[in-house]
């Protein structure tokens, strides 16, 4: 079992930057890939970012490629996602996930959610 926590959501303006936090607790953290998901307002979940279980490997939606950097530390048992050059379009609700294999899904954890705010 995996429980996640993010954290450093929040109101930003255009233009600006934020970094995401995902602590992870439970069975050796680099067994797990990992995820970022978001969801828009009125729109349903999207895939945002993957990293593998060394951080050697990461995706990006075409959307935030550029923009986004996924990163991790696994002595902290921790994921981030830096985000810049934010845009009103990025506002949505922030999930991480867990999978328990190197790379990619299915995500079998997710953590309560975050939200980011972007105002024009």
């Amino acid at each position: 079992q995996v429980q996640l926590v993010e954290s450093g959501g929040g109101l930003v303006q255009a233009g600006g930057s934020l970094r995401l936090s995902c602590a992870a607790s439970g069975r050796p953290f680099s067994s797990y890939a990992m995820g970022w998901f978001r969801q828009p307002p009125g729109k349903g979940r999207e895939f945002v970012a993957a990293i593998s279980g060394n951080g050697g490997i990461t995706s990006y939606a075409d959307s935030v490629k550029g923009r986004f950097t996924f990163s991790r530390d696994n002595p902290k048992n921790t994921v981030y996602l830096q985000m810049n050059s934010l845009k009103p379009e990025d506002t949505a609700v922030y999930y991480c996930a867990a999978a328990p294999h190197f790379w990619g899904g299915p995500y079998d954890y997710w953590g309560q959610g975050t939200q980011v705010t972007v105002s024009s």
